[in-house]
């Protein structure tokens, strides 16, 4: 954690909707003229496309199904741990892209499924934000998540990630839903070992609950939205959140527990704007307060 160079872990599994908190950051620091380094988790994975392609069979040739995105072994955990390290003492690190689609192929002049060259990260950066997979993972050879000045836990109930995931590698990768299938089949052993523990090191936790039937996630025809779900919000350390004033400003929310309010889905926005932004000013008035 650092004063002079704040950092904040923003994670949570692939389709789990980490991509929406990174539009509210974007939002809340836009309107409150903080300059920030964004750092994307899929940068840190070990292969590109077709390296993982052959990382798996070569992994299955060996009798280990059970080889993903979601485990130490396929990503750059210690890279990115320097990356954290290095952005809290002095500000600066590096960093890279993955390329997704087409889109960001012709941004960056590569292929799609490959990296951009490694990179250093602006300078003169107000704060450091990261979004991905292991933003607040503990192993045996690395803990991220001491690092983390707030860590922000995105979690949909398992079935809703799984019918996201679907939907979206179906309609924007193309894969079938038995590829799809097959991969979340792989992913489960790490998806408990590294992706689950992380939410018990995360400061707040936003769980997204369908409030219709998402009882086989592998047919559903339909993504439930955001007025179809409830959203539960939990803080790790209650003292100083102002509930009743979250109350009083979110209609339609309650408390659930002593450090946890469920809103509405449709909600999610106008609550982590509320939520976030005051921590947010914290960090930025405790970094002023290290410089001065």
């Amino acid at each position: 954690m650092s004063g002079k160079h704040p950092i904040i872990s923003v994670t949570g599994s692939s389709g789990a909707g980490t991509t929406s908190v990174r539009r509210t950051f974007d939002d809340i620091f836009r309107r409150e003229g903080i300059n920030a380094a964004f750092v994307a988790g899929d940068g840190f994975h070990r292969h590109n496309r077709e390296e993982m392609l052959e990382a798996i069979a070569e992994e299955e040739a060996k009798g280990n199904r059970d080889f993903s995105h979601f485990g130490e072994k396929a990503n750059l955990l210690n890279e990115l741990e320097s990356v954290f390290k290095s952005y809290g003492d002095m500000g600066t690190g590096r960093s890279r892209h993955y390329i997704h689609d087409e889109h960001e192929a012709l941004k960056f002049s590569t292929q799609v499924g490959t990296f951009t060259e490694w990179e250093d990260l602006p300078f003169g950066t107000d704060l450091l934000v990261y979004e991905g997979l292991h933003g607040a993972v503990v192993s045996e050879n690395v803990d991220i998540a001491k690092l983390a000045d707030l860590k922000i836990g995105v979690v949909p109930v398992l079935n809703l990630e799984w019918i996201q995931k679907i939907h979206r590698d179906k309609a924007v990768r193309g894969y079938s839903t038995d590829a799809v299938t097959d991969m979340i089949l792989r992913r489960l052993p790490d998806y408990v070992k590294y992706i689950c523990p992380q939410f018990t090191q995360t400061d707040i936790n936003f769980q997204r609950v369908p409030i219709v039937d998402t009882s086989n996630p592998f047919v559903a025809r339909w993504i439930p939205t955001p007025d179809e779900s409830m959203i539960v919000v939990r803080f790790k350390q209650p003292s100083g959140i102002d509930f009743s004033y979250l109350l009083s400003m979110i209609h339609d929310s309650f408390m659930s527990r002593a450090n946890s309010i469920v809103i509405p889905g449709s909600k999610q926005d106008l609550a982590m704007q509320l939520i976030l932004t005051p921590l947010i000013l914290k960090l930025m008035e405790r970094k002023r307060r290290t410089f001065f």
